[in-house]
């Protein structure tokens, strides 16, 4: 919502301040110059991505007006329910969560925490780690920095269409140059 204000306000003051200044709205409005800006800009992000990128780029595109999911909420709960389990398994044994971990959806330690429980990437994350866990066939050490290395993968895919959008983003004043020029011309 702030976003939107924000916008509202740079456009109210800086259009609002021109036309008060004596400026006629009118001749701002170039049609052609935005069909350069914006081709170009299109153009240059298709250039400068590969397949995945672009992908990736398209699928975050309706999350963007979204608040953010992963909040101080999340997090305690997903604490609190890690918790749980590591107090069962203290005091009944590790192959006690077995069950748990299988089918988490029909668990009811899961089932405490629906936020937890509908969040895919998490609940695959804690599943996965909790079964190597109970399966002991790898050193804890081994396992904090297989669950290191897989978060850095996750950051790593995660910024990828940040990155794409960025390139485009730092070639637009260019872009806006070339069609200023280009239509004085």
């Amino acid at each position: 919502m702030l976003i939107l204000l924000g916008y509202v306000v740079v456009l109210f003051c800086v259009f609002g301040g021109y036309v008060m200044a004596g400026g006629s709205l009118g001749p701002l409005y170039q049609p052609l110059e935005l069909l350069i800006i914006g081709g170009a800009g299109v153009g240059a992000f298709l250039a400068a991505n590969n397949g995945k990128a672009i992908k990736a780029t398209f699928k975050i595109l309706p999350r963007l007006k979204r608040t953010k999911k992963y909040n101080k909420a999340l997090y305690m709960e997903l604490m609190a329910l890690q918790y749980k389990i590591l107090s069962k398994v203290r005091r009944e044994g590790m192959l006690v969560i077995e069950r748990d971990i299988d089918n988490p959806q029909e668990s009811p330690l899961f089932q405490e925490h629906p936020d937890v429980l509908a969040d895919s990437h998490i609940m695959d994350f804690l599943t996965d780690y909790l079964r190597l866990m109970v399966s002991g066939g790898m050193e804890p050490m081994e396992i904090d920095e297989l669950m290191l290395h897989e978060i850095e993968v996750f950051e790593q895919e995660a910024h990828i269409p940040i990155d794409a959008i960025a390139k485009v983003g730092d070639a637009m004043p260019a872009f806006g140059i070339v069609a200023a020029v280009m239509g004085v011309i």
